[in-house]
């Protein structure tokens, strides 16, 4: 096995060829784009690609930050509003919530530069110090108002700092182990979870955030395996994902430098979150009118951070004691 391989395995948890996740990206995100479109259409965004039509929403000024650290202050503002709202959702969700602590943190400058739009966990295990989402603020241009809701829902709540609190009642080895396709799959599932609780329902510009941003994920299988394993060059693969999903190229920059050092593990966000639902359409067809939204979530957080195929087990423990119910 190569070391291409390898990383994809390893990030991934599965067993599925360059080629084949290379494929996958491909198809979901023609699958997206075909939702986003009549999204598009209804703003009057007609003509061109869906990216192309997604970067000129994103230049629109009725979308944009002032420059400025009022825009900074904005941003923070909007990420606080949708955690406050996401959070009184969570009972709609969840048999048993948790308390996910959580502060909203500019990071500092050192850091920003090679660093992504924004970052998060959980806190410490005994709760004393509280889960940050850390927000990359050196430019305001990084973030438009249609895409920091998605942001702040993967990165806090329901996602990393969500799903972290409940690795953190786990036995502590439990707690420590990460598998990059359940933990980055979970924070894209917590996106998907957003858009079911409500979050854009009067809101379309926000759902097409959502949407480009699980697109974004999507043109990292095409992107990841293209360099690793098909001799794209880090240009073609910029250019690529800069046309496919509308994304700016002083975003896609470092995002790809990543890529191309870290082979596989932009991988595991679309793999992770395909099996999450993958899994969730098994126990509906399953269990029918005894499945419950809340139970199956509970049991993919109880299980902890697991490889995909002790995911799938978990699941099987889940539909077997709804059945016995």
């Amino acid at each position: 096995m190569n070391g291409t391989h390898w990383g994809l395995r390893a990030s991934t948890t599965t067993r599925l060829a360059p080629k084949e996740i290379h494929e996958i990206g491909k198809t979901q995100l023609a699958e997206l784009q075909a939702r986003m479109e009549p999204l598009l259409q209804k703003l009057g965004y007609t003509k061109g690609t869906v990216g192309a039509r997604m970067k000129a929403l994103g230049e629109d000024p009725r979308y944009q930050f002032p420059e400025n650290d009022e825009g900074r202050r904005e941003i923070i503002k909007l990420m606080e509003d949708k955690i406050a709202y996401m959070r009184a959702q969570m009972p709609r969700a969840f048999r048993r919530v948790v308390p996910a602590k959580l502060e909203i943190r500019r990071l500092p400058a050192a850091e920003e530069a090679g660093a992504p739009n924004a970052y998060g966990g959980a806190g410490s295990i005994d709760g004393s110090i509280p889960g940050k989402v850390w927000v990359n603020l050196s430019s305001t241009s990084r973030h438009n108002r249609f895409s920091v809701p998605d942001l702040v829902f993967h990165e806090g709540i329901p996602g990393h700092v969500w799903q972290g609190e409940y690795s953190n009642r786990l036995p502590l080895i439990r707690s420590l182990l990460a598998f990059n396709a359940y933990s980055e799959g979970w924070a894209l599932y917590a996106q998907q979870l957003a858009d079911e609780l409500g979050a854009y329902d009067d809101d379309p510009v926000g759902r097409l955030g959502y949407l480009q941003g699980i697109s974004f994920r999507c043109c990292r299988l095409v992107v990841d395996t293209g360099i690793h394993a098909m001799g794209w060059s880090r240009d073609k693969a910029l250019q690529w994902f800069h046309e496919a999903n509308g994304s700016g190229l002083a975003e896609l920059a470092p995002e790809i430098d990543r890529y191309c050092s870290w082979p596989g593990q932009a991988c595991g966000y679309k793999m992770g979150h395909s099996e999450i639902n993958r899994q969730r359409d098994r126990a509906k067809a399953a269990l029918g009118g005894k499945y419950d939204l809340r139970d199956f979530d509970q049991a993919v957080v109880d299980g902890g951070n697991v490889p995909l195929d002790v995911l799938a087990l978990n699941v099987d423990r889940y539909i077997a004691g709804a059945r016995g119910a």
